[in-house]
């Protein structure tokens, strides 16, 4: 029998309605009635365009695809947050999910009562919940702060509860958006280990990362999605593979970023360049581990911004996030930026890869994380093994993800020193 059927879905979204200036629902109710904003044509963002797949039960499907691709969307219509400008879908049977940090959560009430509230929506009577709550607590790792309100917690500990309530509470299906790209490792294993019980449980897990190994390690199948439809669906290395070979194109050494059209953003700034450049400012053509360099991310302003925000990520072949910068943690504050063309460096005082292949995802935002630009995965960086150490051995590429920059020290009675 299918767990999860899905018909034709289209979500359509209304953008530019009402202005910026209207921030208050009774000033944009005002607006709208009094025809305030007549003649403009709204735009229309198509999130999903026609998506068709069935999943059959006990089965665990990857979802893949770049950010705003619609794979979040797809998430939130099978979970009834939102719903479907046209197309139908069936699920059968109880469906739980963790789709934002928080998301079903009630600020005011304490773990407990969120664990039981959350329990009850899903129709569980509560002795049922009861006899969960000790292994979802203890998973979490909240017990000493269970009967804490909610919005005392940080961002981690709601992560972890989330994850915790959504995988215990006895879900048919369970549907799990990016929650390997916060928390640390250990919680990231239990994480990955607690789906993997469902999948032998004969349970159904639809799972969204950019992390294609543990896609890749926890599923048979995925979907790749790609500008609102089903590009892709097939095994899961077949699918992974072919998806991460559309990040060829990016160039090593430099790229020009302005022609690309699949980004996400307003508009008011865009990425129109990066290159690779040693430490005399000369374009690299080769990148070695350990080697300084600066990343020189060039932009395009249509109008002055105050606070920019330039930032990146590096990723690995199989997606796994490796490192963000940006310019709010390090500094400089990029207080006043004029309209025109701006350059903006990263120096990397020695870059601590093992050699192969990463990818660099770029971004202008603003202060309140709104996109200006994000271009994911635009810039390829291939690197080399080196004789850091200076003892004639290449850094090994595997002795894991990073290598340290350090040394061992002895007596150098045990090293045959005198």
């Amino acid at each position: 029998m299918q767990a999860v059927s899905v018909h034709d879905i289209c979500k359509q979204y209304r953008l530019g309605e009402l202005r910026a200036g209207d921030t208050m629902l009774r000033e944009a109710l005002v607006g709208m009635f009094r025809g305030r904003g007549r003649g403009r044509q709204a735009e229309i963002l198509h999130a999903l365009r026609g998506v068709n797949f069935e999943i059959e039960r006990g089965e665990v499907v990857g979802l893949i695809g770049r950010n705003g691709a619609g794979k979040s969307t797809m998430l939130k219509v099978l979970s009834r947050i939102t719903y479907p400008t046209s197309g139908h879908f069936t699920v059968n049977g109880r469906l739980s999910a963790m789709l934002e940090v928080g998301t079903g959560f009630h600020e005011e009430l304490t773990g407990r009562e969120n664990i039981f509230m959350n329990g009850s929506i899903m129709g569980m009577r509560k002795t049922e919940i009861a006899a969960k709550i000790d292994q979802i607590v203890e998973f979490a790792g909240v017990e000493r702060f269970i009967d804490t309100p909610i919005k005392r917690y940080s961002s981690g500990m709601r992560l972890r509860l989330g994850f915790a309530v959504a995988a215990h509470l006895d879900p048919d299906i369970l549907l799990v958006d990016e929650v390997l790209a916060v928390g640390d490792a250990e919680f990231q294993k239990k994480c990955l280990d607690s789906m993997d019980e469902l999948r032998g449980g004969g349970r159904t897990v639809v799972f969204v990362s950019h992390n294609m190994a543990a896609v890749e390690n926890l599923c048979r199948r995925v979907i790749w999605i790609d500008q609102g439809k089903v590009h892709m669906d097939g095994p899961a290395e077949e699918v992974v593979r072919s998806y991460m070979a559309t990040f060829a194109s990016a160039q090593s050494g430099g790229a020009d970023l302005a022609a690309i059209g699949s980004r996400v953003g307003t508009g008011q700034a865009r990425l129109s360049g990066a290159e690779f450049l040693d430490t005399q400012g000369q374009t690299l053509n080769f990148i070695r581990s350990g080697d300084a360099l600066t990343v020189r991310v060039r932009a395009q302003l249509e109008e002055m911004i105050p606070d920019l925000h330039v930032g990146l990520e590096i990723r690995n072949e199989m997606g796994l996030l490796l490192s963000i910068s940006n310019n709010w943690m390090t500094g400089p504050s990029l207080v006043r930026v004029p309209a025109g063309a701006h350059a903006f460096d990263l120096d990397i005082e020695a870059l601590h890869l093992m050699p192969g292949r990463y990818y660099l995802t770029l971004w202008l935002k603003g202060p309140d994380s709104r996109n200006y630009d994000l271009l994911e995965n635009c810039l390829m960086m291939d690197v080399e093994t080196s004789d850091w150490y200076g003892t004639g051995r290449g850094i090994d590429p595997h002795f894991g993800l990073m290598f340290l920059p350090a040394r061992w020290r002895a007596d150098a009675r045990l090293t045959g020193g005198a």
